[in-house]
């Protein structure tokens, strides 16, 4: 976004609307009164109405990795379900059935994208829907953690996991290395990845990605643009996404692993029954 202000000499500001906005002043006033002449905005709870309410204002604002089904709204967002789906399918091809989902606790449009790919390949294989298998998780290294302590307690743990966020993806594989998991050998992992963090975990990790990079860009371009033309635009971009193969993703194993209530990591048998 940075790049995007200064081509044409503008500056970011991060301003807290609950902290300053009297909820019986318009959007408007209380933008110019901050002496704001556009706003970008990023969701971080589900259901939030914001963008809607300041378009409906008349203030030039456009929402972030986010859509919205409000024509007033503008947006630019990468489209990700096509390629969480095919992520599933490559965990398919090699063998895996039983497959978990983390995704991300705030549920905005983009992740349940990846929520509705992953249920999407699933039905297609004819793999049956399983809720213990879908969890939602902060996105946060600790989130990762959180991911695979839960999910591989599990009676019949997952012998692979999609994870829709960057950060949460590395804490995942950061708590294997701790518990000496050996990914993808015994468990594989597909991530998220809006720049290059894959490139930077060991292993480097499979990952649907996006260019988080992009998106800021040209969400300040034509934002700038409209603010200093004085123009009435639309933009409702849909970027695609990529599914990038790495190391973090193999074969299914034999038997799954399972992290017993001790913290000890045991194999399953087909009876259910774990040895060390």
């Amino acid at each position: 976004m940075l790049r995007g202000i200064n081509e044409r000499s503008f500056d970011l500001k991060f301003i807290n609307l609950e902290r300053d906005h009297d909820p019986s002043e318009r959007y408007t006033h209380f933008f110019r009164r901050k002496g704001i002449r556009g706003v970008i905005i990023r969701k971080i709870q589900p259901g939030s109405d914001l963008a809607e309410r300041i378009a409906a204002d008349g203030f030039p604002v456009l929402l972030i990795a986010d859509r919205s089904d409000d024509p007033q709204v503008n947006y630019v967002y990468c489209d990700s379900r096509a390629d969480s789906a095919r992520a599933i399918d490559h965990l398919v091809m090699l063998g895996h059935r039983r497959i978990a989902l983390a995704v991300h606790s705030v549920v905005d449009s983009d992740h349940q994208d990846r929520l509705d790919g992953y249920r999407d390949a699933l039905q297609r294989h004819g793999i049956r829907e399983e809720e213990q298998l879908q969890i939602r998780a902060m996105a946060s290294v600790e989130g990762g953690a959180f991911v695979i302590d839960r999910l591989l307690s599990l009676p019949q743990p997952p012998t692979a996991i999609y994870i829709t966020d960057p950060l949460t993806t590395v804490g995942a594989l950061h708590r294997c290395l701790q518990l000496g998991i050996r990914v993808p050998h015994d468990l594989s992992i597909v991530g998220f990845d809006d720049g290059d963090v894959r490139y930077r975990t060991f292993p480097n990790y499979t990952a649907v990605c996006q260019d988080a990079e992009q998106l800021g860009l040209e969400a300040a371009r034509w934002l700038t643009e409209v603010v200093d033309t004085e123009s009435v635009a639309t933009l409702r971009s849909h970027r695609p996404t990529t599914l990038s193969i790495n190391e973090s993703t193999g074969v299914c194993p034999a038997h799954p692993v399972r992290l017993t209530e001790d913290g000890v990591v045991r194999r399953v048998r087909g009876d259910g029954d774990g040895h060390s």
